[in-house]
């Protein structure tokens, strides 16, 4: 019996003391993250360079003052999250800090999660997810005049789908440049943007000829049964992406574990 325990015991050592990290898991995982590192650096400048032109870091406030949304806020979050998970995905590997592994690991998770919580919902309450666009849409279109990228946002959006306002050329009203009624003294008053034009000028009585008036929710609804593969390929390949990097990540730290139980015997 103990020369049982005596061979289980050398066969054990002799296991753990042979195992080593793979560098093809490890120098794979550091090139996979150093493009989610890159990218970050990228969205980090980008939205700090369109920041300084418009002045906002030398005055923070200007945001909070906006009533509608800074496209650049999000760029500036997307450029943190790629930033910090390249980050601890690079040291986490070349380090082989186990810690910094399970940080990138266990983000990246909760990310995948998200995503698909998000795509159910959105698809079992699509009346609430088109509701609440519409306030946001409309949020947006009081602040057109406001900022420069946001109004270079919604403008691409309405050239891109061929639409004008919300659910229709009517929701222009909204914003203060635009609105008909007899206060305004805007030379745009009863107007509205360049993007939703056909051809210029978009005069009121003539909404048929010269503008779109089918509003950009409708397009966008119409857009996407037609679109639907593409859109489904782009979210199946970004989740094979992530669960690559998942799968990476959990066999670099099993390598680890592996390699420093054995320094044990």
């Amino acid at each position: 019996m103990q020369k049982i325990d005596s061979a289980s015991q050398k066969m054990h050592y002799y296991r753990y003391s042979n195992a080593k990290v793979s560098c093809w898991y490890k120098y794979l995982l550091f090139s996979y993250n150093i493009i989610f590192w890159l990218a970050g650096v990228v969205f980090l400048g980008v939205g700090l360079w369109a920041w300084s032109e418009k002045g906002v870091l030398s005055d923070l406030t200007k945001v909070t003052r906006m009533h509608g949304i800074d496209p650049v806020v999000l760029v500036l979050m997307v450029g943190v999250v790629m930033f910090t998970l390249g980050f601890a995905g690079c040291v986490g590997a070349l380090r082989e800090n186990i810690c910094l592994l399970n940080f990138f690991c266990g983000t990246i998770v909760l990310i995948f999660f998200l995503e698909l919580a998000v795509a159910v919902l959105a698809f079992l309450f699509q009346d609430w997810v088109r509701d609440r666009f519409r306030e946001f849409f409309e949020s947006n279109i009081k602040s057109y005049r406001d900022d420069i990228d946001l109004q270079n946002l919604i403008d691409s959006l309405q050239k891109a789908n061929q639409c004008c306002g919300a659910y229709g050329p009517e929701d222009w009203d909204l914003n203060v440049y635009f609105n008909c009624s007899g206060a305004s003294y805007s030379r745009e008053k009863c107007g509205v943007p360049f993007s939703c034009c056909v051809p210029d000028p978009a005069l009121k009585s003539k909404w048929d000829e010269s503008i779109f008036t089918k509003g950009c929710i409708q397009a966008l609804e119409s857009w996407l049964p037609r679109n639907i593969y593409i859109v489904a390929g782009i979210f199946i390949a970004i989740s094979l992406l992530q669960i690559f990097g998942i799968f990476l990540a959990r066999t670099l730290i099993s390598d680890i574990e592996a390699v420093k139980a054995g320094h044990h015997f």
